[in-house]
């Protein structure tokens, strides 16, 4: 009988020295609310929408210790349409994020598989967009992808510990084209450095030959624009005083020979001839303040300047977007909010269908160089 205890004794603590040595969570988020564009084509409309602030998600993530400091970890994390019950990122069933890797709290992070890129990790959270309003405060068609329209496939991606406040990291996506291994690659690198009110981040990226294979790093379904060459730069900073954070961020994006471009953008190619450049530079100030413990207030403005050069002309079109949020805590896991953007074109148009304005999260663009829209919504996550 003693030794049939000690035996059952031993096999628990086994079993409970298994359960500390490895760790797996389950996890979610569901956004969803009610949308007022005032002018989609030239009428109203009222429509529900999932995930403009965050995406609705259901993920799986875990580590597991290999002793030495040394850690496997993973993630897996699909999106869906709450709204209608589909699959998000084009259907895929893990679309957000697929990867697993190695972790060590000296040496860093090294992951493999579907990822976020530098500019999401590193410039993102110091915009509005990126950090706490969403997609619908996106600059215009998310062009520098700080609100993650899209992800990185079969890519390898580093991340530092935490130097004195400095981290930083790179990723690399195979473009998997024999005989052309820049075809559809992706590569970017990043920092961001935080010491108490202060925190700063800027990045790189770099994406060649976007789309045009399925196999590579950006499918056609995931890319935002589709072009010969896609370059990114982006910094930005945040500083706290008191219960207010104020922030600063600037994005450029570059795309040469744009071949099957945004929609939004090629249907007015016809009237200036072949693209070869496209170029945005993002300017955006945002401010938040926390009022209470519940409740918090946020705005944005971003001021936008395109340059289109084609072969019948360059075309110098003109974003002015302004954000205002207002969100009320109702749990730690539950919370509402309420959303209004209004966005301005103009600039130099002549001849082109850029002067109708559009929303990122918005139907479809308006039928005039102004465009209003409003959201109230719930936010849970369990």
């Amino acid at each position: 009988m003693k030794k049939m205890f000690l035996v059952a004794s031993m096999l628990s603590g086994i079993s409970g020295m298994a359960q500390a040595q490895t760790n797996v969570t389950i996890y979610g988020l569901i956004d969803l609310g009610v949308n007022y564009t005032n002018n989609v084509g030239g009428k109203s409309l009222v429509q529900m929408e999932s995930g403009d602030v965050q995406g609705s998600r259901l993920g799986f993530k875990g580590s597991e210790d290999l002793g030495g400091g040394l850690s496997a970890v993973f993630k897996l994390e699909n999106g869906f349409k709450a709204d209608t019950g589909k699959l998000g990122q084009g259907g895929l069933f893990f679309g957000r994020q697929a990867f697993v890797g190695l972790s060590s709290a000296t040496a860093g992070t090294v992951t493999m598989g579907r990822q976020y890129d530098s500019v999401v990790d590193f410039v993102g959270p110091v915009t509005a967009n990126g950090g706490w309003s969403g997609y619908l405060f996106s600059h215009p068609l998310d062009n520098d992808n700080t609100d993650n329209s899209f992800r990185v496939n079969n890519s390898v991606k580093y991340t530092s510990p935490n130097f004195s406040g400095v981290t930083f990291g790179g990723l690399y996506g195979f473009g998997e084209t024999a005989g052309n291994a820049g075809n559809n690659r992706t590569y970017s690198l990043g920092a961001s450095y935080v010491n108490g009110p202060l925190t700063a981040g800027l990045a790189y990226m770099n994406l060649n030959h976007t789309g045009t294979t399925t196999s590579g790093s950006i499918t056609p379904s995931d890319a935002t624009f589709l072009a010969d060459k896609q370059k990114i730069f982006g910094a930005g900073i945040n500083y706290t005083i008191g219960a207010a954070i104020l922030g600063f961020a600037y994005t450029n994006t570059n795309l040469t020979n744009p071949t099957g471009e945004n929609g939004y953008i090629s249907s007015f190619a016809p009237a200036v001839g072949t693209l070869n450049s496209l170029k945005f530079n993002n300017y955006e100030i945002n401010a938040r303040y926390q009022i209470n413990p519940a409740f918090n207030v946020g705005a944005m403005y971003t001021y936008t300047q395109g340059k289109f050069d084609a072969t019948a002309g360059n075309v110098k079109p003109k974003w002015s977007t302004l954000g205002l949020m207002a969100d009320y805590i109702l749990s730690k896991r539950t919370d509402i909010y309420l959303q209004g953007i209004y966005q301005k074109v103009g600039g130099d148009l002549t001849g082109t269908s850029l002067d109708r304005a559009y929303i990122p999260g918005a139907n479809d663009s308006s039928s005039n160089d102004k465009q209003v829209l409003f959201r109230v919504a719930m936010r849970h996550k369990f």
